[in-house]
């Protein structure tokens, strides 16, 4: 019991070293969170271009675009978007780190949630459009008000998964000198050459927040299953 006290006083008491460990974990949280955001937004845009195309075939050259976005983001690793949009990207601009990785991981993110979104607005019965059609709705407020929202119900479990991986994801901001969760955890250990205590710790935070999320997204699935009813 007194090797553990004195182990993790020096690796967490000792000149507040604790603070590695809040500094990564706040970084993480905002990273995590404006990532989401933008990985929505673009998700939700670029998703129902293609699946307007698909239906229609109109938007032929924003439809491009969105191809090309979607090859290249899912193509390539998400370390070397991150890599290429700090030291390529943003070489000549002094913008703050963390605003570079919530753009990275957002739009690497929003790849994967337009594919997401898009296979559930493509699962979406076609009499549905129809029914709203017949009662005077045009295409924007069918797709608003019918569409959509049982498109989410369908995929609401996979966008989960894909935050969940977006905040595991972010444990490469390191890599652009941030100091991330990940990254706070592996200052201590170069400090201490104690690699147990501070990369567990960092291990069972990412795990509460994970098992966290999943919650809450379980609780909304719950939740829109009951006014379903």
């Amino acid at each position: 019991m007194q090797d553990f006290i004195n182990e993790f006083t020096v690796n967490f008491i000792d000149d507040h070293r604790y603070r590695y460990i809040t500094e990564g974990f706040v970084n993480t949280l905002i990273i995590s969170f404006f990532a989401v955001l933008v990985g929505v937004a673009i998700g939700f845009l670029v998703a129902i271009i293609r699946s307007n195309h698909e239906k229609t075939g109109h938007m032929k050259i924003a439809n491009f675009i969105c191809q090309v976005y979607l090859t290249v983001m899912r193509g390539t690793p998400t370390m070397l978007q991150l890599l290429i949009i700090y030291y390529v990207v943003f070489m000549s601009v002094n913008v703050p780190k963390v605003f570079v990785a919530v753009v990275a991981f957002g739009l690497n993110s929003g790849a994967y949630v337009a594919e997401i979104v898009r296979s559930g607005i493509m699962s979406v019965d076609e009499g549905q459009s129809e029914a709203g059609r017949s009662l005077g709705l045009n295409y924007r407020q069918t797709m608003q008000y019918i569409v959509i929202p049982q498109a989410f119900k369908n995929v609401l479990p996979a966008l989960g998964n894909e935050f969940i991986v977006l905040l595991k994801e972010t444990s490469i901001s390191g890599y652009i000198g941030l100091t991330d969760l990940t990254h706070g955890g592996d200052i201590i250990r170069g400090i201490t050459f104690s690699a147990f205590m501070p990369l567990i710790a960092v291990a069972l935070i990412y795990l509460l927040m994970v098992t966290g999320l999943s919650w809450c997204v379980n609780k909304l699935e719950r939740r829109l299953r009951v006014n379903e009813r």
